[in-house]
């Protein structure tokens, strides 16, 4: 049954062909039998099974809270939950234990969905592979398919299975393997500058970044907030939606939320592009894209071109300053953030007695890793009153310019922008952590940054496979709160390529998983 959507979940409760329960312990099976991927930092077991059984009690009465009671999902570990460890992957918050949960959080909740655990990701969600926790990395779910064990045995026969693995992408990267894997319907991450986009496209799953507003932040612990917005994992655009449509709207308790409420909505099933213009920007044909991205990305501008749609080439000339402007305002803002961290109200204390500030210094050094650590250092550098005026604020004045070529874009006539969502496929792990965190990041999120400093929405759609038998996607951007349209165009799209989440088949002896493999229009 972990083959089938959410509402066809949904549906299987209604009809009593399956329970919650039912449901819930199959998932906690998969979680146990996947745990090799490091996906989860805390599973919820007896919470699990406890929301479960008051899900079955309401479908007996036949009163379910809606379309998601009943359905298991898992949580990034940089949002809230009462009662449940949230650690950020941090020593710093190891053993801290919230009051409350986030909006997001009590929302899905309220739905009666059910929790499945706490994901893994870079520590403070600074990371683009999910590679920098205190527990351990996590593995693309994906390293253990058929497919690639076979493409990976024949051009490196000499490798080692048990540590040829591929990244899952960040830092989103533990919600992403949990829905790949089959251990979740749907989970959330955060998106910072591309966090929850960039693993659901190495993980071949579906990722959505709303709109900033349209979703509260309440609850979740900041990296940088003028970007933050809460993302969704998802095997598919229809489940994205339905999530979408319970999370969203005004929260009191963050003032950045729209005051609208928002209505739930079904995405149509029959999708006309005739009336659509793409945009095809011509700046993202960036250094180190790979010819298997560009390829996928020149069918799909072609396909959509065929079924109607007009598909014209834009400029956003300050795409190239994007990146580094992002670093500065990220970091400057990490800065910000993180000095709440000092040992005196919450989390990691140091052992230090001498004196306040030996302690603060003590603490911070033992509580953050060397990434934490060294974008601090980077935004209070940018932030000093020498470096103000020439870095930050500067920064600032590129960032406007930068969401007004979305804007002059969507003003020309465009609807819907096509991007690349990274430049190739998963790397290998031992390829990956060759290069620094920075670097790395930098690479990664070339595509995606860009719309958390517009503040509009995108979502990566899987568009096939790489010659390795590894997912590839596609980013589709949109105008901003118009979440209806770009979901339309992605789940058509989504309908075009017929790719196939990985399924869950066996379990051997020594850990790895087989895959019934996917197959797609696009596979190269």
């Amino acid at each position: 049954m972990l083959g089938i959507s959410l509402r066809e979940a949904a549906a299987a409760f209604r009809l009593g062909q399956l329970t919650p329960t039912e449901l819930c312990r199959k998932c906690l099976a998969f979680i146990r039998e996947t745990s090799f991927l490091n996906a989860y930092i805390t599973v919820t077991e007896d919470v699990a099974l406890k929301q479960a059984a008051e899900a079955d009690l309401r479908f007996d009465q036949g009163k379910p809270l809606g379309v998601l009671d009943g359905i298991p999902f898992a949580i990034k570990d940089n949002f809230s939950t009462k009662n449940i460890e949230t650690t950020c992957a941090s020593q710093m918050l190891k053993g801290y234990i919230p009051p409350y949960n986030a909006t997001v959080v009590q929302r899905l909740l309220d739905q009666g969905a059910v929790l499945m655990g706490k994901t893994n990701l870079d520590e403070f969600a600074m990371g683009s592979g999910s590679t920098d926790s205190i527990f351990g990395p996590v593995k693309n779910p994906w390293s253990y398919s058929k497919q690639f064990r076979e493409k990976r045995k024949a051009c490196c026969p000499d490798s080692n299975e048990s540590s040829d693995w591929v990244i899952t992408g960040g830092s989103s990267g533990g919600s992403a393997a949990s829905v790949s894997a089959g251990t979740c319907y749907v989970a959330l991450g955060s998106d910072t500058g591309g966090s929850t986009r960039n693993p659901a496209c190495h993980c071949g799953i579906v990722g959505l970044k709303p709109t900033y507003g349209l979703v509260s932040r309440h609850g979740l612990i900041p990296l940088v907030n003028s970007m933050d917005v809460p993302g969704i994992l998802a095997r598919c655009v229809d489940d994205a939606a339905t999530v979408l449509g319970v999370i969203a709207g005004h929260d009191p308790q963050d003032a950045t939320t729209i005051q609208d409420h928002i209505l739930p909505f079904t995405l149509p099933d029959v999708i006309d592009l005739s009336k659509l213009c793409v945009g095809i920007p011509k700046e993202y044909h960036a250094p180190g894209l790979s010819s298997e991205i560009l390829s996928i990305w020149t069918k799909a501008a072609d396909m959509m071109e065929k079924a109607g749609a007009k598909v014209v080439e834009v400029s956003m000339p300050h795409t190239r300053y994007s990146i580094v402007c992002y670093h500065v305002l990220c970091t400057a803002e990490v800065a910000s953030n993180m000095a709440r961290f000092d040992g005196l109200e919450y989390g990691h204390r140091a052992d230090i007695k001498d004196s306040t500030e030996a302690m603060y210094s003590a603490t911070r050094r033992g509580g953050f890793n060397d990434v934490v650590r060294g974008r601090i250092l980077s935004g209070n550098f940018f932030l000093l009153k020498q470096n103000y005026e020439k870095y930050f604020l500067k920064a600032q004045k590129v960032r406007r310019l930068i969401a007004d070529d979305f804007v002059n874009a969507f003003k020309s006539g465009v609807d819907i922008l096509l991007t690349p969502t990274t430049l190739g496929d998963a790397a290998p792990y031992l390829d990956f952590i060759q290069e620094d965190n920075r670097t790395r990041s930098a690479q990664e999120d070339v595509f995606t940054q860009c719309a958390n400093m517009a503040g509009v929405p995108a979502i990566t759609v899987p568009a096939g496979l790489s010659s390795r038998g590894l997912p590839l996607g596609l980013q589709f951007i949109g105008q901003a709160f118009c979440e209806q349209q770009l979901l339309s165009v992605a789940k058509w799209f989504e309908k075009q390529t017929n790719f196939c989440p990985l399924v869950l088949h066996k379990t051997h002896d020594n850990g790895h998983i087989d895959k019934r493999q996917s197959k797609s229009a696009f596979s190269l």
